[in-house]
């Protein structure tokens, strides 16, 4: 066979120069981007301004020229400044890999919805090779959000008035759109813009008619329709003083009454009266009665004067109490159990001057002028307080009703005291919830809070007491103590049983389970998973994946497969689950070598290789030698080479070959003749056969004929492929982003 031919065609290398300054570092020169025809409406005009949100629309478009020819896989990025025209933070408008759309009928962008502004620019950049235009004019450009009428109102009431006539400058709001104050606006005066308003509120201390429009710029604010209501302000003199005169007196007895009357009149004022802030139906006199008859005749009283040519006003505020309105209040419980050898006793409070007091049972009177009674029968007991002293003297009032009881039975029941699930819980507190005393009648009245201590306690488990297990409440905190609680409750002559309570307290030891190896190899391979618990005698079952193993009563399981395993063992009616052991199938992925499959090295040199993902490693050379036993071993002759490494008891073996490193240059000639030598292009091997390095091949017109990675030294794959005598094609090398290598092959047939 004849020795390879790498030939250097001088004559070709101006050409390869060219080529590589056109289609690998070439430049472009991007001119300043302008506003381009929208080719979905009718006509051919570019736009000068931006009004966009009007009925939703947002569609622009804007177009480029440049010099220069674009690399393959080159963007074009039309980006937007802020309104002042910096593009520090750009805006990305728009892209495209099309060289020529860009140019016709151009970028398609929509403005964001927070541009407002006179100053926006826009420019556009190239991402291969990277350039940036100039930047264009400046334009007018907002993006209207607010395409409909805003209401104007005194401080953002929400109410939209024709008119208001006011003695104080007022404060007109814009009140409903989100996040007025994020807009500035025009307010007019009787027709006239006012200098300088352009915030969400006007203050106003002179009388005309107000509007107000969102501001959109000198020429897309009439588009935006965002007109308020008018509002006819008046704002009027100091007014007119008006008051009430002083009453004979502000605080009425039961029967009493107080007449109210304006301090001035007018025959051309209109008049209301009104208690606390609300109209009093009727009253437009210049004089109201206040009856202490009426009910809740207490509160504050104005009146209101208006006319023609002033402003209404309201009077300040008289205030009328009630005399007679003093208090009695129940000092203890409402609802009381009598038994016969516990006398209750009956309390109140009143806030009465000189009070008597006077108590009932039943509807009769009973007891002495205190304001406590001693009671040992049943019935309904009331008192009557008499106020004897103060501006109403005489006045009577009744108390609220005590309810007494002398019951018949109790009915007791217990809870638990806090959320409770079975099982769930590792402790609980159960006690009791109510006591309730049954009447004759079998009318039953909660009781608890007055004899729950008078009673007293048994608990008992399954039917048997619990030793010293005697208050109102019992603490459960082990498995042990799981079953059925119940409380008998004694008091006087009365013995009775709660309703019955399940107790069912999960265990809180932890149950531990460790495989012998956590890799399933192969078939014939064996793994055991155990438990350090005692199993012997325990109710148990070995789980995998969720479902209870047929072996399951097994004291330690044998693994025959992967997957998750779990024991779980009955702990007095609750289930102990152990921690999950996850059997996983070996991976022979898992063992990688960082320099892959094919090891290139200079001769005369090492190279140190090293295997990652194992807990045990063993090198073995060509004649199965072993040559290192850690994670890393280095190489210093070529040759095919053994890695037997171990994850836990399996063992993975792989194999590489390492090999020197072709020193010969990228050849840019080749003869494919069939005569078998020089036929194909042949590259060092620090570029062949490499995963990550990428060799494309295009022809002179610049159309790419090969892209592979992990190139084998096989292009071409026939001599047909050549329709001249002498060709030539171009080469990139690369290796991600980097280029490593670029030239020409000349093919000579």
């Amino acid at each position: 066979m004849k020795a390879k031919l790498h030939y250097n065609v001088r004559f070709l290398m101006p050409v390869f120069f060219l080529m590589a300054s056109l289609s690998v570092s070439s430049q472009i020169i991007i001119n300043a981007p302008t506003p381009a025809d929208n080719p979905n409406l009718a006509g051919s005009d570019p736009w000068n301004i931006i009004c966009a949100g009007v009925g939703g629309f947002n569609q622009y478009y804007a177009k480029v020229s440049y010099a220069g020819a674009p690399n393959v896989g080159n963007e074009f990025i039309l980006e937007l400044s802020d309104a002042s025209g910096s593009f520090s933070s750009a805006t990305e408008l728009s892209r495209s890999s099309d060289n020529a759309a860009v140019q016709n009928p151009g970028f398609e962008f929509a403005i964001p919805p927070t541009t407002r502004g006179e100053g926006y620019k826009l420019r556009v950049r190239s991402t291969s090779p990277a350039s940036t235009s100039a930047e264009s004019a400046a334009y007018s450009m907002y993006y209207m959000d607010v395409t409909s009428n805003i209401n104007i109102s005194d401080n953002g009431s929400g109410t939209p008035p024709g008119t208001i006539c006011s003695t104080d400058p007022i404060t007109l709001q814009v009140d409903n759109i989100s996040n007025p104050e994020t807009y500035q606006y025009i307010w007019y005066k009787s027709g006239s813009p006012i200098t300088g308003e352009t915030s969400h509120t006007l203050n106003v201390s002179t009388s005309g008619i107000y509007q107000a429009f969102i501001y959109y710029g000198p020429n897309c604010t009439g588009s935006g329709n965002t007109d308020s209501n008018f509002v006819n302000v008046t704002i009027g003199s100091a007014g007119m003083g008006v008051g009430i005169n002083t009453p004979s007196k502000t605080s009425l007895c039961a029967g009493d009454t107080e007449t109210l009357s304006i301090d001035s009149t007018d025959p051309s004022w209109s008049y209301q009266w009104y208690k606390d802030t609300q109209k009093i139906i009727g009253a437009t006199g210049t004089s109201y009665t206040v009856d202490s008859n009426n009910a809740a005749f207490e509160g504050d009283y104005q009146v209101e004067i208006s006319a023609t040519g002033i402003c209404n006003e309201r009077s300040t505020a008289v205030t009328i109490t009630n005399a007679d309105n003093f208090t009695i209040t129940q000092a203890g419980l409402a609802n009381i159990v009598v038994l016969p050898s516990q006398p209750e006793t009956l309390s109140v409070t009143t806030t009465a001057t000189t009070p008597n007091f006077q108590w009932f049972r039943n509807g009769s009177p009973i007891g002495t002028n205190q304001s406590t009674l001693t009671i040992t029968e049943d019935g309904t007991y009331y008192v009557e307080v008499t106020q004897n002293g103060g501006t109403c003297p005489g006045t009577k009032k009744n108390s609220d009703t005590f309810t007494a009881v002398t019951p018949s039975s109790f009915e007791i029941s217990i809870d638990y005291a806090s959320a409770y699930s079975s099982c769930a819980n590792d402790n609980v507190l159960v006690e009791v919830t109510n006591i309730a005393a049954v009447a004759d009648d079998g009318v039953k009245t909660d009781v608890t809070a007055a004899l729950a201590s008078s009673f007293t306690y048994q608990w008992s488990k399954d039917s048997s007491n619990v030793d010293g297990a005697t208050s109102k409440s019992i603490s459960l905190t082990e498995t042990s103590e799981n079953g059925a609680y119940q409380l008998t409750a004694v008091i006087d002559a009365h013995n009775i049983s709660s309703n019955t309570l399940p107790v069912t307290l999960k265990s809180n030891e932890t149950l531990t389970i460790s495989a012998t190896h956590l890799v399933y190899c192969s078939a014939s391979d064996a793994i055991t998973i155990s438990t350090s618990t005692n199993l012997v005698g325990e109710s148990f079952e070995w789980v995998k994946n969720g479902v209870a193993m047929s072996n399951s009563t097994d004291l330690e399981l044998t693994v025959t497969e992967p997957a998750a395993y779990r024991l779980i063992i009955d702990r007095n009616g609750c289930p102990l689950t152990s921690n999950e052991i996850t059997i996983s199938s070996l991976n022979e992925d898992l063992i990688t070598i960082d320099s892959g499959n094919d090891v290139v090295f200079p001769e005369g040199s090492s190279k140190t290789i090293t295997a990652s993902g194992g807990t045990g490693y063993t090198w073995y050379n060509n004649d199965n030698t072993e040559i290192g036993n850690s994670s890393s071993v280095t190489l210093t002759t070529e040759g095919t080479y053994t890695l037997v490494a171990q994850i836990e008891n399996c063992e993975i073996v792989k194999q590489f070959t390492a090999s020197y490193l072709d020193v010969f240059n990228v050849p840019n000639v080749i003869t494919p003749n069939g005569d078998g030598s020089n036929d194909q292009w042949t590259i060092p091997n620090s570029y062949s056969n490499k995963s990550d390095v990428n060799v494309i091949i295009y022809n002179s017109k610049g159309m790419e004929v090969l892209n592979v990675l992990g190139y084998q030294n096989n292009w071409p794959e026939s001599s047909a492929s050549f329709a001249k005598q002498n060709m030539v094609y171009y080469y990139i090398i690369k290796k991600a982003s980097e280029t490593l290598k670029q030239g020409t092959i000349t093919v000579i047939r």
